[in-house]
């Protein structure tokens, strides 16, 4: 390892030092070339040189780690600052290489700026100045970059400006520039916290960040190797000791860092999405918070065992969407409070949203993202994307909880302030002034403003300090006359600046963006005042720049400003952005380009009169027109997609319009085409065969030398080799083959070189070179997209392979050639003098200036005099430079604004064109004749309807004579038919029309059909009758029906009450009993719940697909598995649970019915408590407790029985309707009969018959919904009458119309109230009437005496009956109006019941509606004693098991005993008696032996090879003495004393094998005693516990069912009473207040007498039934004595049985099948349908990308409209002002006669006019050879004309 001082030649550079170089330019400049050498590594560095913090991140990333033992961090800049930075002496390498690590660099140790910046990229020996180009000023501002504004002081900011870091002087406005180290472009930087310091972490290749100190801008410290690419935030801990640094894409990283000492303590990823900021808790230096797209995590510093590590939670946002998360805050106590995009605050703890903060009405905090949160002096300020700052109380936020499901808290801000409109606030920072509150707010529209948060009576509006274009700038224009320049942007902004005196002079602002400027030329404006602007709505607007200083002064006006814009023209000639803007050499016509591939033509001098448009084959990017060198005035246009066309100058009429030209399109310009093809592969491809050639050439000199010297040396032998050596030569690789791309790459700028040759640059494959192409010979056959033109020439360009030239202009002596890079560099080539060939693009100048990654320069152009340069980029950054010069400036340099012309402030100014869908010239020309034509054919039409209406009133006449003749004479109607077909035809048309008019009609038609059945639906569907009046005929009384609706939802729905949840425990116990524990413990029971789960899970998704299939396949598969284990275990569970029935019906001694002693405890409780529900300690029964649900179902009941009593009622009251009918059409036939009757009486004799009733119209409402056509055609004509009367009103008069139509009967049937029932059943019962006898018209002659008698016996007969008939119908009418009346009583009674149901219903409304607001609590409280009865059961039933299982184990411990006792039984046994050898037996039996057995390794062996094992499995046997034995003795027990019975011995050992199994049984199952022992303790306690909560929530629920209740009493019940029903007197009178009286219901009060009487009879019963059970209780213990032998008999058969098949007695539980891993295989099961919905889920989010991207391109499409309205306005204004100023030069001239001075003059200014011709002619010339301009979107800029 090195020291610092050391110079190191031998290759000590480290690699990332070497890539820095690789990347700046700074390699290139001043030394000549980079000095390439290899790097090598020191190995010999140990692992102890790290600290702790070190390791945590040296282990994840290897190449790092070795990095860094390589060489330290110090060593990287030692060679480039040539001095040490540590205090102590160099130290060997080999020895103290660990020391030199933890050395601590000096304070006062600075780096070298000069080293650091990095510097223009100059060509080797080219002799061009570093300075060549010279920052004097910068315009933009990167307002979209993430925290581009700190603040150093109170005065000064700082901010990004491109590969420029910027130090703006708030005050003096001056601006101070700091270079970045890579010249890659800087990423964001940071300010330390006491401001001493600033962070500038940068982009490129491992980039650095640089720590620079503060004022003296020295750099102080640099850290390396914090990221890949690019940083993306760094933020300093509260106390500025640490630094903490997030990367870029692709790898995220997160790096703490010492910075003084530039060592990392912690890295790790961050995420694996965009991380927008990384910040310290200021409270805790050890915690810090990320976030970015759709993430926020929290992480911690953790010491653990390997080290201090960083540990990441990511945020959860569980029901919360998803979102990008731009501005948080931590707060004190470690919960962080962030933003979301739809502008609700997100309070987070845990990792977890803790609740979600909105506005009151569910409106969000801000209207958009909110992008910044920040606590200041006890407030939280928020600003958003809605340019508002609102200030919230930090208490009601840190307090924040959820109230409901929802998630929402509702607040409101303390205050607010709207900064203005169209302001989008991204970031604000607080300015250090004592007493204020001020803010400096960083507006991502393009504005640094300066805000007042202190809210008080002196409270200053906020002030914009500076404004920027917000975006890209587009266009750029520079005056030929002064140093003024003119931009645009798609913000839709125009501002003009003074480059020379740094200042911004005035902006204004257009609905659509500006896409093209050029400056108008001095041959058409001699002051250089109009500007020319093209719009992405295809405007191009005129506008005009003067000094308003020059206009008349009024008094009391305001400050005037240096320079003012008016618009004086304005026309739309395109329908897509103008992309193009160019005046031709003289002036004469103005070009627009646009991308909808037209370039328009204007006469300039006839105020941009249109002179036509020709179409391109492709969007338009630039013009050109040829320069005064050129023999003939020609366009170069050139077109994105490959095509360059060169049009000649259009053809100018002299004719003022021409309004027979259907277009203004030029068909028959004579124009050339080149279609660029792809000749990069061709020029590689030559490159690569002269550079194959030169090396051949090199082989064979070396080759021929070789064969000199071996023939010198070997001879023949050498001549041998070398042909060996040839042999052995590897063939040559193949050529690269020739590739042109499918797509053609685009043009991006080019110029002209010479009459019909032109450069051009091409992005994409064919960058890389300047191609030099000439337009071929004009073929009028070919097809121009058929074309493949190549070019004739190329030059190479260094390194623009993947950086194309997006722009190009030249000096004005063509010396110098301005190159703007699509990386944002700026190159200079070096030109020969009259050079258009550009023999000579080797020497440049290279520069990256604006930012690398979205900084393309979109324009780039020089100032009138070659002084200055001005680029425009795409990251909103306006820069100026000065060109080197050998005179230097000397004075202080300043644009002069052109005076106003005369009169300027009168002129009106024209309309703009602001509608994007305005009308285009061509398109105005084209409506214009449209309209003209359907104008002629209009007239055309109505001569013919004249004539025929003129031959239609001709045969009117005709017809008309024709009848007026005689009848014989009269021709037919068909006669006058030329022609049969003809009518026929005309009544096919008729009908097609009419069919066609049907069809015309069917939306209108089917329109109104759904609005009536809407109106349908809403008011008539939903009723079940409605009201029928049914009127007396005789009185007035009349009877109406029930207007009734369909049931309500009450009587329809059933909600389950919270009551029907849980049982009572003595309903449990009577339900369940001990069954519970069985089917806890029942296994087949648990089994079966996830297979059915999971085969509602599989059946779930439709349709099926591959994933489906397989997640059904899975969960079938576990199907069976479980059902073969549920078979296998249901025979076995089955046997068992008979067993336990019969156990479970076993009842103990101290057994008590449980019905018996709930009722004793009710008993006790409740006998003699007659406690009211208003009493305070008055306890609700559970059966009595109500809820929201019941209450519901009592409300549903009530209306379902009102409805019924209604529906009878009205089923009644139509019955009487129907009887009325009945009756009127009898009473019908009656009359007519009486009036038959009375035709033949005398008139004397005659009785006045009665009136007829009549049917009311509210006695059938459902005839107002019938209608015929003759009602159609009266609301028709009533329609047509409302619109002729009142036109205003006609919507309001039709609508009136319709109702009254629709509902009114028809008029024809007003009378005849009669259904056609009735009709029928008239027509019958008139044909019963009597035969009227009518005498035919004879001769009268005078009546015999018979005659006379039987006329006089008819006419008592007549008389009878007519009385008759008369009586009938009043005994009809009398019947009728009785049953009305005993009808009516009855409805009356029923209403009285409806009212009462009404209040009921009144009442129970109100009890249910306060039910549901105790509804929710009530559940919590329930469901909490639910949770812990269950719970409470749960430990109870696991208690019983416990004691079951301990009872087990004492039952096996004994049975063991009993086995070791009868093994040292069987052994005595086998000795006898009087054995010498007893005692030694009987020692070998009892000795201890310590056994250690070999533990079988458990794997995937089969099981062949398990049994070999288990038998290959030995036990050593160490043995100890026998406690009980003596110690001197010591005996051998594995030799057999001799005189021994072998046979005794060995049994001896096998008992004594069998004895130790016994008491390794015996000491297991203690061990599982004394753990069953603690389990059960550990229950019971908790059981208690459970008890205690269970006890306590139940008093909760009592207590809050008990407040339920006193809220009930308190509604107020209406119960109406007679005077008989009031028994509550004193003194015999009712008194005053009734308040303290009970209500009783005549049932209720007597169910308590009957009560009475139950008691006794239940008393009586009680006593007899006890004498019973006693009687019983005998009986039951002589059967249980019977019932245990039978038992012992059956054990006894069930061990023989056993003995008999297994041969002993087996655990047939044993012999159950193996159950699967439900757990498992449902895991499996949702990893499978989690993939699916993945799946799903990334589809849909790609759909929904592309929806986006449609709706992106067709806004861009509405904004280009909206440029070509603005363009027509331009060019109307241009007019206007061109007609002024003429009409004021002539003013005058009238007035004038010829005079001797004006003769005199008039000859002196014809001689001026003749030397100024010829100096204009010589200068002419000259610009002719110096004036060779291009631009992407700039037309050439013409030189100011020099005057005397």
């Amino acid at each position: 390892m090195k020291e610092p001082d050391d110079q190191d030649t031998d290759g000590g550079k480290s690699e990332r030092s070497k890539s820095d170089e690789r990347q700046s330019r700074s390699s290139r400049s001043t030394s000549g070339s980079a000095v390439k050498e290899d790097y090598k590594s020191v190995e010999d560095a140990t692992d102890e040189t790290f600290t702790e913090g070190e390791e945590s991140y040296l282990g994840d990333n290897e190449s790092y780690v070795e990095h860094l033992e390589g060489s330290s961090f110090q060593d990287d800049y030692a060679e480039n600052t040539g001095e040490s930075r540590y205090m102590e002496t160099p130290v060997p390498d080999a020895e103290e290489a660990e020391e030199e690590v933890k050395k601590k660099i000096s304070e006062s140790f600075f780096y070298d700026y000069m080293e650091l910046a990095s510097m223009p990229f100059v060509t080797p020996d080219s002799n061009i100045p570093l300075d060549l180009l010279t920052l004097v000023h910068s315009f933009g501002y990167d307002c979209r970059k993430r925290a581009n504004l700190q603040l150093l002081d109170s005065s000064t900011v700082l901010y990004i400006a491109g590969n420029q870091l910027i130090l703006l002087n708030l005050k003096t406005k001056e601006q101070t520039y700091l270079r970045s180290s890579s010249g890659r472009g800087i990423g964001v930087i940071g300010v330390h916290p006491d401001k001493t310091y600033f962070t500038v972490a940068e982009k490129g290749v491992f980039p650095k960040i640089i720590i620079y100190e503060y004022p003296s801008l020295r750099p102080y410290r640099i850290l390396q190797d914090g990221t890949d690419l690019a940083y993306a935030y760094v933020d300093f801990n509260f106390d500025g000791t640490l630094l903490a640094s997030v990367g870029g894409n692709p790898d995220h990283t997160l790096t703490i860092w010492n910075w003084k000492e530039e060592q990392p303590i912690l890295r790790t990823k961050a995420f694996s999405q965009e991380v927008f900021k990384v910040t310290f808790n200021p409270e805790d230096d050890e915690q810090l918070t990320t976030s970015g797209s759709g993430h926020i995590k929290f992480w911690e510093m953790a010491l653990t065992f390997t080290g201090l590590k960083l540990q990441g939670s990511l945020g959860r946002f569980g029901k919360t969407a998803t979102t990008d998360i731009e501005g948080y805050m931590e707060l004190p106590d470690g919960k962080v409070l962030s933003g979301s995009e739809w502008g609700n605050m997100l309070l987070w703890e845990g990792g977890h949203i803790k609740v979600e903060l909105s506005r009151a009405a569910g409106k969000p905090c801000h209207q958009g993202p909110i992008n910044q949160i920040m606590l200041d002096e006890g407030e939280v300020i928020t600003i958003g994307s809605d340019g508002c700052v609102r200030i919230w109380d930090f208490e009601t936020i840190d307090t924040a909880d959820t109230i409901d499901e929802t998630g929402l808290l509702e607040i409101e801000p303390m205050n607010e302030l709207q900064v203005d409109k169209n302001v989008k606030l991204f970031s604000m920072i607080k300015m250090n002034e004592t007493g204020n509150n001020f803010w400096l707010a960083q507006d991502s529209n393009g504005a640094i403003w300066k805000l007042d948060l202190s809210f008080s009576n002196i409270t200053q509006d906020p002030e914009c300090l500076f404004s920027f274009h917000s975006g890209a700038i587009e266009a750029l224009a520079i005056s030929p006359l002064t140093y003024l320049m003119a931009t645009t942007g798609l913000d839709c902004s125009f501002r003009l600046y003074d480059f020379a005196s740094k200042t911004p002079l005035v902006q204004m602002k257009f609905k659509q963006g500006g896409t093209a400027l050029a400056w108008v030329p001095r041959l058409v404006s001699y002051g250089g005042a109009q500007i020319t602007a093209g719009f992405e709505d295809g405007v191009v607007r005129i506008l005009e720049l003067y000094d308003p200083k020059g206009l008349t002064v009024f008094v009391g006006r305001k400050r005037v400003s240096d320079a003012d814009i008016r618009l004086k023209q304005v026309f739309k000639p395109h329908t897509a952005p103008v992309t193009a803007l160019a005046y031709d050499r003289d002036g004469e016509v103005l070009a627009t380009g646009s991308k909808d591939q037209t370039v328009f033509f204007f006469e300039v001098e006839r105020d941009y009169k249109p002179i036509g448009y020709i179409t391109t084959p492709g969007p338009v990017c630039q013009l050109t027109w040829s320069p005064a060198s050129h023999p003939e005035s020609t366009l170069l246009i050139i077109c994105e997609n490959g095509y360059v066309l060169e049009a000649p100058f259009p053809t100018i009429t002299e004719e003022e319009e021409d309004h027979d030209v259907v277009s203004y399109e030029i068909k028959d310009m004579s124009i050339k085409y080149f279609h660029f093809s792809s000749v990069k592969s061709k020029i590689l491809r030559l490159i690569e065969i002269e550079k194959r050639k030169k090396q051949k050439e090199l082989k064979e000199k070396e080759k021929e030398e070789r064969r000199k010297r071996l023939e010198a040396e070997m001879g023949e032998d050498g001549e041998k080799e070398l042909q060996r050596e040839e042999e052995e030569e590897e063939e040559e690789e193949p050529l690269p083959e020739i590739f042109i791309p499918l797509t053609p790459c685009h043009i991006l700028c080019g110029f002209y070189s010479g009459p019909g040759k032109f450069w051009v640059s091409l992005g994409g494959y064919d960058s890389g070179f300047l191609y030099h192409c000439e337009f071929p010979p004009r073929d009028k056959s070919s097809d121009i997209t058929e074309k493949k033109d190549e070019p004739f020439d190329f030059r190479l360009l260094e390194d623009t392979e993947d950086n194309p030239i997006t722009t190009i202009t030249f000096s004005i002596n063509q010396e110098m050639m301005f190159c703007g890079m699509q990386n944002g560099a700026i190159r200079v080539y070096i030109l020969n003098k009259n050079d258009p060939s550009l023999t000579n693009l080797e020497d440049y100048w290279h520069f990256d200036m604006h930012d690398n990654n979205y900084g393309c320069i979109k324009a780039i152009s020089t100032s009138f005099d070659d002084r200055f340069l001005v680029t425009t980029g795409a990251d909103s950054n306006i820069f100026v430079f000065s060109i080197f010069s050998e005179f230097e400036l000397k004075k202080v340099m300043k644009a002069k604004v052109p005076s106003p012309r005369f009169g300027i402030e009168t002129e009106p100014i024209p309309e703009d064109i602001e509608d994007p869908k305005a009308y285009s010239i061509e398109n105005a020309r084209r409506k214009r004749e449209h309209d003209k034509l359907m104008k002629e054919v209009e007239e055309i039409k109505a001569g013919k309807r004249e004539r025929i209406k003129a031959l239609r009133n001709e045969l009117q006449k005709l017809l008309q004579m024709n009848e007026e003749l005689p009848t014989h004479m009269q021709f037919k109607r068909t006669d006058f038919d030329l022609d049969s077909k003809i009518r026929a035809e005309i009544d096919r048309k008729t009908a097609n029309k009419i069919q066609r008019v049907e069809k015309e009609l069917a939306w209108e038609k089917d329109k109104h059909q759904l609005g009536l059945m809407k109106l349908q639906n809403r008011f008539r569907d939903s009723l079940e009758s409605d009201t029928i009046v049914v009127h007396a005929i005789q009185s007035d009384h009349k009877l109406s029906s029930y207007r009734l609706v369909k049931p309500s939802k009450y009587s329809k729905s059933k909600r389950p009450s919270q009551s029907e949840r849980r049982t009572s425990k003595f309903e449990r116990f009577e339900k369940d009993g001990a069954g519970r524990k069985d089917s806890q413990r029942d296994t087949g029971g648990s089994i079966s719940v996830p297979e059915e789960s999971i085969i509602e899970k599989g059946k779930k998704f439709r349709p099926k697909t591959l994933s489906e299939i397989m997640v059904e396949n899975q969960i079938e598969k576990t199907r069976k598995l479980i059902l073969k284990a549920e078979r296998a275990q249901l025979k076995i569970q089955q046997r068992k649970k008979e067993w336990e029935e019969l156990y479970k019906n076993k009842p103990e001694d101290d057994y008590e019915d449980p019905k018996d002693v709930q009722a004793i405890k009710e008993a006790q409780l409740y006998m003699g408590d007659f406690n009211l529900k208003t009493a305070p300690d008055y306890k609700i029964p559970e059966h009595m407790r109500i809820n929201a649900a019941k209450k519901e179902e009592e409300l549903g009941y009530l209306d379902s029985m009102a409805y019924a009593k209604k529906m009878h009622m009205n089923k009644c009251i139509v019955s009487l309707r129907d009887l009325k009918v009945a009756v009127i059409e009898e009473i019908q036939c009656l009359v007519q009969e009486l009036k038959n009757i009375q035709s033949t009486l005398h008139t004397s004799k005659c009785v006045p018959i009665p009136q007829v009733p009549q049917i009311h119209p509210e006695e059938v409402p459902e005839k107002r919904f019938q209608y015929d056509e003759e009602t159609l055609l009266a609301f028709k004509r009533q329609q047509m009458k409302n619109q002729a009367e009142v036109a205003p009103q006609m919507e309001q008069a039709v609508s009136a119309a319709s109702a009254g139509g629709f509902l009114r009967l028809s008029p024809g049937k007003d009378g005849d109230l009669t259904t056609r029932d009735s009709l029928s059943r008239s027509s019958k019962a008139s044909a019963f009437t009597l035969d009227i006898p009518k005498f035919l018209e004879f001769e009268r002659a005078d009546p015999t005496e018979v005659e006379l008698e039987i006329m006089k016996r008819d006419e008592i007969k007549h008389l009878y009956m007519q009385q008759y008939l008369i009586n009938r119908i009043k005994e009809l009418i009398v019947t009728f109006d009785a049953e009305l009346r005993l009808l009516r009583h009855q409805k009356l009674k029923l209403d009285t019941q409806m009212k009462l149901a009404d209040l009921h219903h009144v009442t129970l409304f109100q009890e249910m509606l306060l039910l549901k607001n105790f509804e929710k609590q009530e559940n919590i409280l329930q469901e909490r004693v639910n949770s812990l009865d269950k719970e409470e059961q749960d430990m109870q039933w696991k208690i019983n098991e416990t004691l079951k299982e301990m009872e087990e184990k004492k039952n096996e411990v004994a049975k063991l005993q009993d086995q070791e006792k009868a093994l040292y039984a069987g052994f005595q046994a086998a000795l006898g008696e009087n054995n010498k050898f007893a005692n030694f037996l009987m020692k070998v039996l009892k000795k201890r032996i310590k056994r250690v057995k070999k533990k079988e390794v458990e794997g995937d062996a089969d099981e062949d090879d398990e049994s070999d094992e288990s038998s290959e499995e030995e036990s050593s046997l160490e043995s100890d003495e026998d406690e009980s034995g003596s110690e001197d003795e010591v005996f051998d027990d594995s030799i057999c004393p001799t005189n021994c019975d072998m046979g005794l011995f060995e049994l001896a050992l096998q008992l004594r094998e069998k004895r130790l199994d016994i008491e390794e049984a015996l000491v297991e199952e203690k061990k599982m005693i004394d753990n069953l022992k603690k389990e059960y303790d550990t229950l019971s306690k908790k059981v208690k516990v459970v008890a205690t909560n269970l006890k306590a929530a139940e008093g909760a629920l009592e207590a809050y069912q008990r407040e339920k209740q006193q809220q009930l009493n308190e509604l107020l019940v209406v119960i109406p009473l007679k005077l008989h029903q009031i028994e509550y007197v004193v003194f015999g009178e009712i008194p005053t207040d009734l308040s303290g009286s009970l209500v009783f219901s005549n049932h209720s009060l007597g169910r308590l007498q009957e009560r009475i009487v139950q008691l006794h009879e239940e008393n009586s019963k009680q006593q007899k039934l006890n004498k019973e059970c006693r009687e019983r209780r005998k009986q039951l213990i002589r059967e249980k004595r019977e019932m245990a032998k039978a038992i012992q008999k059956m054990e006894e058969t069930v061990s023989q049985l056993m003995v008999s098949k297994f041969g002993r007695v087996i655990n047939l539980e044993a012999l159950q099948t193996l159950s699967v891993n439900t757990t498992l295989e449902e895991l499996k099961i949702k990893k499978l349908r989690k993939e699916l919905s993945n799946a799903k889920e990334m589809k849909m989010w790609e759909e929904k990308i592309a929806q986006v991207r449609w709706e992106l391109m067709r806004k861009t499409k509405e904004h280009t409209k909206n440029l070509h309205r603005m363009n027509d306005l331009c060019i109307e204004k241009k007019q206007l002002d061109s007609r002024l100023n003429t009409l004021q030069n002539q003013q005058g001239n009238a007035f004038q006669g010829p005079r001797k001075a004006d003769a005199v003059a008039k000859e002196k200014v014809t001689k001026l006019i003749q030397v100024q011709a010829e100096r204009i002619l010589a200068l002419k010339e000259e610009i002719a050879l110096l004036r060779k301009k291009g631009g992407l979107i700039l037309p050439p800029i013409h030189p100011p004309q020099e005057t005397e």
